[in-house]
């Protein structure tokens, strides 16, 4: 069985959606996706509970990384960009092509970039660290501006809080 929540934070509101046993998906407010009304229950679920509360947490600027489970689905190439990801240190960010090279395949920035638009998990398999080879920004969640403008703001988030010794929850 499926649940759903929303949750506000900076960016908007967020829907996650997990199955019993993980979260599966993070759907971000852009427009360009299309939001629609999860066919699942809305219940309270001890896995939603955790996924707030480790996204309020980062929002506040204390959580640098989940530890929430996760029941994502993928091929497995996918999954090993999406772990790959989540390697990324907070606060910094990486090229498709830096990231193709770190997990064995070296020229397959592109399948890189494929795989990183289509992380259902958002924030917490962080997506948003990966730039253009030029450091340019570059979609985020679709082609959009506010895709880009959200993308912005998550790295600048990280930033702010990347030096601060004391903060953050591993």
């Amino acid at each position: 069985m499926l649940h759903h929540t929303t949750m506000q934070t900076p960016i908007g509101e967020l829907v996650l959606i997990a199955s019993d046993t993980g979260l599966r998906e993070i759907r971000l407010p852009l427009p360009d996706r299309r939001r629609r009304a999860p066919t699942v229950a809305s219940t309270d679920h001890p896995i939603l509970t955790a996924a707030q509360e480790q996204l309020d947490e980062y929002f506040r600027g204390e959580r640098r990384a989940f530890d929430v489970p996760l029941d994502v689905e993928g091929s497995t190439f996918q999954h090993e960009v999406w772990q790959a990801l989540t390697t990324i240190a907070y606060g910094a960010t990486e090229s498709y092509g830096q990231l193709a090279e770190r997990i064995g395949k070296p020229g397959a920035a592109r399948a890189v970039g494929g795989a990183n638009g289509r992380n259902p998990i958002p924030i917490v398999v962080p997506c948003h660290r990966v730039i253009g080879a030029g450091g340019a920004l570059t979609g985020y969640g679709g082609p959009t501006d506010d895709g880009i403008a959200m993308k912005r703001w998550l790295i600048g988030h990280e930033t702010s809080f990347a030096h601060d010794v004391a903060g953050g929850v591993a």
